[in-house]
């Protein structure tokens, strides 16, 4: 497996892509040509472009739930790009109106748009999109440390609740000697990510984790998610997009810290 950043808040150092805070994944596994989140806007096709990738070879779009910094770059593809045979994977909820206050921050499109301009079928279960590639569906929430605050509203059924954000997932890669865990923000939690791909997949060793944990103070959640992410002796972890300077600083101190951004590629031997 293959896997470029396309779309992060930060960029490299002599690597010369844009950032904006979003997310976007481009996954490479065999004939698979996989892209986890779309970012916020064509700064996605932007950095596709100057990579050398083409993005009209897409197979799969997954996304991770449906907030617009993982979700409104879909708008620019779909202006782009042919998507009526690319396979969309995500969450029943990922495409219903989420709110902040007033404020719009929900995906581009409706179920029903979704569905007219690619191959979207809602998936709330897991669900393999190759014999290594492995969508988690909605993630069971154990940790009484993970925070469950709200996010905003959305309606479902044409009530407004608040959005608990059922729709956030993650995509896992095995390879028969362990996991990469690959992630958008975990509004579900971390370590519940973890918790869940390791059972879905039957692995103890993790290769890695990659993505916005959604750790921004300092507080008891961010140590008690250090101690876990320490405790599972993972190969390598990649905090980015909704992680700030000081959880990675205190990462730093315990854990196996990697850098992140827009440019930069990570390698898994099948």
């Amino acid at each position: 497996m293959k896997l470029t950043i396309l779309v992060d808040n930060h960029t490299l150092i002599d690597e010369y892509y844009l950032g904006e805070p979003g997310v976007s994944y481009y996954i490479e596994d065999g004939e698979n040509r996989v892209l986890f989140d779309t970012g916020y806007s064509e700064v996605l096709l932007l950095n596709a472009r100057r990579a050398g990738i083409h993005l009209e070879d897409l197979t799969h779009i997954v996304l991770s739930h449906g907030h617009n910094d993982h979700t409104n770059g879909l708008r620019f593809l779909q202006e782009t790009i042919d998507l009526s045979r690319v396979t969309l994977c995500a969450h029943p909820h990922c495409f219903l109106p989420k709110y902040d206050g007033e404020e719009f921050i929900g995906a581009p499109y409706n179920s029903a748009e979704i569905a007219r301009i690619t191959r979207y079928t809602p998936t709330s279960g897991v669900r393999h999109l190759s014999e290594r590639l492995v969508f988690l569906g909605e993630i069971p929430r154990g940790n009484d440390f993970e925070a469950r605050t709200p996010i905003g509203t959305t309606i479902v059924e044409g009530r407004v609740e608040a959005d608990t954000l059922r729709d956030d997932s993650a995509l896992v890669y095995q390879n028969g000697e362990g996991i990469f865990i690959i992630t958008g923000c975990s509004h579900s939690g971390i370590c519940n990510i973890i918790d869940y791909a390791k059972k879905v997949c039957g692995e103890e060793h993790i290769h890695g984790v990659l993505g916005g944990f959604h750790l921004l103070e300092d507080s008891s959640q961010l140590d008690q998610t250090i101690a876990y992410l320490k405790a599972n002796r993972i190969d390598a972890v990649y905090p980015c997009h909704c992680v700030s300077l000081l959880a990675k600083a205190k990462m730093l101190a315990v854990l196996p810290v990697q850098e992140v951004g827009a440019g930069m590629f990570i390698e898994i031997n099948t």
